[in-house]
């Protein structure tokens, strides 16, 4: 069994999703393919929508990464346009979505209701208490290096159901194989274990 990567940079990475960067093109391994709020380009928004549709293919396993962020320099109701647009693709394409949110929490929960298909929120490293809103709205989370040190999120990933979880190394440098031991440990699960429930929850999201 493999060690599954749900989210990450790397095109050397066989088993997992690899994150589309803005007009590539198909990597030939599994990916996912999104407009990302940081990218967002009002005057040349057809173009990033049109590249989008035409990158969903048989390797596109889901729309993404794409969301909300406090931080970056496009506009909250532009953000909100784009977002809705891309669950509308999704909805369109039958896919899930790989969500991206910085501090912008309470508004992406809203959006959860637009989509047909899961939603997973990436790199989740937030409180207990945005967790369970997370959780509570069915979302999926999806965890990543932070695990490793990281006491609190450990504690929330304890009490994170394990058909809600993933593991991912976004773009961090260490093994996804030490995330999946620590994550066994918190669990108190095996490695294998944990490796059939990650693919179960695969299969689930691309069903729908």
């Amino acid at each position: 069994m493999s060690y599954f990567d749900f989210h990450h940079h790397k095109k050397n990475i066989t088993e997992g999703i690899y994150n589309l960067e803005l007009f590539q093109t198909n990597p030939g391994i599994p990916y996912s393919a999104g407009i990302h709020p940081k990218d967002i380009d009002e005057d040349n928004l057809t173009k990033q929508i049109e590249w989008l549709k035409k990158s969903i293919t048989e390797n596109c396993i889901a729309i993404g990464e794409c969301g909300l962020d406090a931080m970056v320099e496009a506009h909250a109701e532009v953000q909100n346009k784009v977002l809705l647009e891309q669950i509308n693709i999704a909805n369109e394409f039958k896919k899930p979505l790989i969500i991206h949110c910085v501090r912008r929490f309470p508004e992406i929960i809203l959006f959860r209701k637009k989509s047909e298909f899961p939603m997973i929120l990436h790199g989740f490293n937030k409180k207990q208490a945005v967790a369970d809103s997370l959780l509570s709205n069915n979302f999926y989370l999806s965890f990543g290096k932070a695990v490793l040190y990281n006491l609190s999120l450990q504690n929330t990933l304890k009490t994170a159901p394990l058909d809600k979880i993933f593991l991912e190394t976004d773009d961090a440098e260490f093994n996804i194989e030490e995330l999946y031991h620590k994550v066994s440990e918190i669990k108190k699960i095996s490695t294998e274990d944990l490796q059939d429930q990650i693919f179960t929850n695969l299969q689930t999201i691309k069903n729908g």
